[in-house]
């Protein structure tokens, strides 16, 4: 483990100019992790499979120590007459995935209970392409004191609150048997993953219960189903949040503070959703396992979860300009200090505003989400929604984007002060590389509410004439 951890660590170098969600650190041929859009993953528009494994990862002695390693015990499916390449990186991808479903270290004694966790990581293999480890961490039913052990799907599909309900189902059959995971699980790999809004119905047999229907249903808005910001709100004040998203928007060092796992899954996750359209693009660890405490030194911008039992660990680590959040207690151990002056005043005021209104109103997680990401997309929208016309381009279809002429145009001297330190960040280059390369802007959620807020400014213009 030690081993893994040094190469791990020696492996956490910025990867610039590459699209996609964040990720995790996760092994020599997995890099560093990256984007978290995841929020943005990316969208899926169904009719792939839904996972490539399912693992259960339990916890065995060391020999002659009195510590415990983190161990694959179940694979399904076995992969057979893979290529030398493939069963290389699968070697690699499987040695690494147990220190993400165990990083609290190698410290464990027998429990007779054990609260269950959902958690999730992220991982990124050496050309580019994204697996999630969707993990649900629980004690084993039977008598006396007993170790935990993580069931975990992995899979190239974001979407947190789909694979939660599937993780329910693999926990509901393994308290019959092993056994009656595989018939399920087989079912669901040979069924298509459903488009935004689509769901899938799978029909399972279980002993003494007969045959049962289970309904998966993707939700309609895919931007924001691998998220769940009711944690986020749960633990800290929108003013708090909204710091949080300014020091993330400048892409400055982040980490979080928790006891759970879940809790620092999720509220990461949440964190790194706000950003939309835009995406994380450096490390990005939604729980640091203990042999990567290290990565808290790093030089560069990162956005990391950490247990609170390496608090201290932590806070003797030499760090500047970060930003570390105590979720338990709803605080911030250290900051810059400039957070409440990065964005500009009135829109600030704006998202304050729209967070307030009706918020106890809400009663579902999909009605959460949209009311919380909302005003930060209209942030973004008022702020940079204009970058489409300052993309010239060739006859060959490549665009080239007009930085100057771009900040130029915005005529708020304090939106463009804002804006003119925006443009210089990874997460606005990354974005206006791809915009480069599209002969139209993506038709999606963002374009959608560029269009409506351009509409509704034309309305208001007659208006306002008239009024003079």
């Amino acid at each position: 483990m030690d081993g893994l951890g040094r190469r791990l660590r020696a492996s956490l170098r910025l990867k610039r100019g590459h699209g996609g969600p964040p990720q995790d650190n996760s092994g020599e041929a997995l890099k560093e992790p990256e984007r978290a859009q995841e929020h943005s993953l990316p969208n899926f528009a169904g009719g792939q499979h839904f996972f490539e494994y399912l693992l259960v990862v339990s916890l065995k002695k060391k020999r002659s120590q009195d510590d415990y390693e983190p161990i694959i015990t179940y694979q399904f499916p076995k992969r057979e007459n893979l290529l030398r390449g493939q069963q290389e990186e699968e070697e690699r991808l499987l040695k690494a995935i147990p220190l993400f479903c165990f990083p609290d270290g190698n410290e464990w004694a027998s429990l007779t209970e054990y609260p269950r966790e959902t958690f999730s990581f992220v991982l990124t293999n050496v050309d580019g392409s994204r697996k999630i480890g969707y993990c649900r961490r629980l004690l084993p039913a039977g008598p006396g004191p007993r170790l935990p052990k993580v069931y975990c799907i992995i899979s190239c599909i974001g979407c947190f609150g789909l694979f939660s309900k599937i993780l329910d189902e693999v926990e509901k059959r393994h308290q019959i048997s092993m056994a009656v995971i595989y018939p399920f699980m087989q079912g669901l790999r040979e069924a298509a993953f459903p488009a935004p809004g689509k769901t899938v119905t799978l029909k399972s047999f279980i002993p003494d219960s007969g045959t049962e229907f289970i309904s998966l249903t993707r939700p309609l808005d895919s931007h924001l189903e691998h998220v769940d910001f009711s944690s986020l709100l749960h633990c800290l004040s929108f003013e708090q949040i909204l710091q949080i998203f300014a020091s993330a928007v400048l892409e400055r060092k982040i980490i979080f503070l928790a006891e759970g796992l879940s809790t620092l899954s999720q509220c990461i996750h949440a964190a790194a959703a706000l950003l939309y359209p835009f995406s994380w693009a450096h490390t990005y660890i939604p729980v640091v396992p203990e042999s990567l405490l290290a990565t808290v030194c790093c030089p560069t911008p990162f956005m990391v979860g950490v247990q609170m039992r390496f608090q201290q660990e932590v806070m003797d680590s030499p760090m500047e300009e970060v930003l570390l959040v105590n979720l338990c207690e709803g605080t911030f151990l250290m900051s810059v200090g400039d957070e409440k002056d990065i964005l500009p005043p009135k829109l600030q005021d704006g998202i304050l505003d729209s967070l307030g209104q009706g918020i106890n109103e809400l009663k579902t997680a999909e009605q959460i989400n949209e009311h919380v990401s909302g005003p930060f997309v209209q942030f973004f929208v008022k702020t940079v929604g204009h970058y489409a016309s300052y993309i010239k381009r060739e006859a060959n279809g490549q665009g080239h984007f007009q930085e100057r002429s771009f900040c130029k145009a915005v005529t708020s001297k304090t939106n463009r002060r804002f804006v003119k330190k925006f443009v210089k960040t990874q997460l606005f280059s990354l974005f206006i590389q791809e915009a480069e390369k599209s002969k139209n802007p993506p038709a999606g959620y963002f374009q959608q509410k560029i269009l409506e807020y351009e509409e509704q400014k034309k309305q208001k213009k007659p208006r306002e004439k008239t009024v003079k």
